[in-house]
């Protein structure tokens, strides 16, 4: 259906003859994030206007699901995994030996595609500002925030979540 494919295209606006036929003519990768991780991120970029991260937590739980943000939905919600088959699920703080094998999968060329961080210090980073961030949060915001993410924390391994304590 290339005729049909724009880049502001949503799958929601194709039938399920056409949707089916779409998923199964492409190669369907989903990056998946510590959900923490994502608020965090979206926290930084000022993706609310609270002044502080134990407030800009509150204002989401506030918010609920339904009225979440993308930046800061449950994965669950945006991607679907259960009614869609990806090919490949990536997470971040492997992207780099992921991707790698996605480019060379694709027949590209793996290094000079590839940002020139490691993964060791993108985690170091993230493990220590989530640390951070989340001693600022009550213990109520913790398991708020936990069950907000349930989902999410059941369908891909984050083991390593502070959420998932």
């Amino acid at each position: 259906y290339p005729w049909r494919h724009t880049p502001e295209a949503q799958l929601s606006k194709f039938n399920l003859t056409e949707i089916e036929a779409m998923l199964r003519s492409y190669t369907k990768v989903l990056f998946v994030r510590d959900p923490f991780q994502r608020l965090i991120s979206a926290f930084m970029q000022g993706m609310g206007s609270s002044p502080s991260f134990s407030s800009f937590v509150q204002d989401v739980l506030d918010s609920g699901q339904h009225k979440a943000s993308v930046a800061w939905k449950p994965l669950v919600n945006l991607c679907r995994p259960c009614l869609i088959q990806y090919d490949y699920v990536v997470m971040f703080g492997f992207l780099r030996q992921e991707l790698g094998h996605l480019l060379q999968r694709a027949g590209l060329p793996v290094d000079s595609l590839l940002p020139k961080f490691t993964d060791t210090q993108v985690q170091w980073t993230y493990s220590w500002l989530s640390e951070q961030m989340f001693s600022e949060l009550s213990l109520q915001q913790k398991k708020q925030l936990s069950h907000f993410y349930r989902l999410d924390l059941a369908a891909f391994p984050f083991s390593s979540s502070f959420l998932s304590e």
